[in-house]
């Protein structure tokens, strides 16, 4: 059985005040979702489908797509690449997208548009975060043995260790019981104070505390392809129940996930691993994940360059 890699590479990066998921932070200009591709390829994953923005793809295929096609698994197998755009034209058509909406509308969104190019047990993760090699391999090991459908898979990390110095976060916050994940919380606003405490600040009339050793989805899934059913029944309620003027909301993975959970209709096992999560949300976190890649380049965990 084969495996593939999905990487959400359409947001818009407002809060960067940029385009995070192709800026060059690592040391000879790789993007982060460079690293994710070669820990993934090293893995044992087959093939790569990029989520892009329209007319992104010649500046992906530019900056490791067409490397990618060249790349080759452990096992021998050429690796192969897609591309899916996230655009409105994939909206339902019951649903008039608002003239003023430009915000894609998230990232159960961003799944179904990839539908067609995914045929196989699959992961999905965002491009701009750093999910470290080990990750890759615990995921795959488990998609291979998910069954059909009813069953899917998480990398889970601390939460201490997701939050920005620079500002507020959004991250799915979990409960577990043993290893299976019992709830996910989309908490939107999570900021991380000098002395290290945690607190949810969506309600500007009270701080709620965080637990900082919370694990917290980073959108690291895996799942079989009859999750694509679930997500297109669920997307179409939210747009049904979409508030006129509301132009930002997003339809999210983890409130899926968590819709599905309490259900019954899914069950997820929160995967233990010993990687090292970062990413950048704000352009001040940049020079430290640039100082992180650099490190693992000199330690050997990279090769000098990814570009070669």
């Amino acid at each position: 059985m084969k495996a593939t890699l999905v990487i959400m590479a359409a947001g818009m990066g407002s809060r960067y005040g940029g385009e995070k998921q192709t800026d060059g932070i690592g040391p000879n200009g790789e993007a982060i979702m460079e690293y994710s591709v070669y820990d993934a390829v090293q893995a044992g994953f087959h093939r790569i489908v990029f989520i892009i923005k329209p007319g992104m793809e010649p500046t992906l295929r530019t900056l490791c797509g067409d490397r990618v096609q060249t790349m080759t698994t452990p096992q021998g197998e050429p690796v192969e690449v897609a591309y899916a755009v996230q655009d409105f034209s994939s909206v339902p058509r019951f649903y008039q997208v608002p003239d003023e909406r430009k915000k894609p509308f998230g990232t159960v969104h961003a799944a179904l548009c990839a539908r067609e190019a995914v045929t196989e047990p699959f992961a999905i993760i965002n491009a701009d975060d750093y999910y470290g090699a080990a990750a890759f391999g615990t995921i795959l090991k488990r998609l291979m043995q998910l069954p059909q459908q009813g069953k899917g898979a998480m990398v889970g990390y601390r939460l201490k260790n997701t939050v920005s110095d620079n500002g507020t976060v959004s991250r799915g916050v979990c409960e577990t019981e043993g290893e299976s994940l019992r709830n996910v919380t989309e908490t939107l606003k999570i900021k991380k104070y000098p002395d290290g405490r945690i607190t949810d600040v969506a309600d500007e009339s009270r701080e709620v505390e965080l637990n900082p050793e919370s694990l917290v989805s980073m959108n690291f899934w895996g799942f079989t392809p009859w999750i694509f059913e679930e997500m297109e029944a669920y997307f179409t309620d939210f747009l049904k129940n979409l508030k006129e003027g509301e132009l930002k909301a997003e339809c999210l993975l983890p409130v899926l996930v968590d819709k599905l959970i309490h259900a019954g209709t899914l069950d997820v096992a929160v995967l233990d691993t010993d990687a090292v999560w970062f990413g950048v949300t704000y352009q001040e976190d940049r020079p430290i994940v640039a100082g992180a890649l650099q490190k693992l380049h000199d330690s050997g965990a990279y090769p000098k360059s990814l570009k070669a």
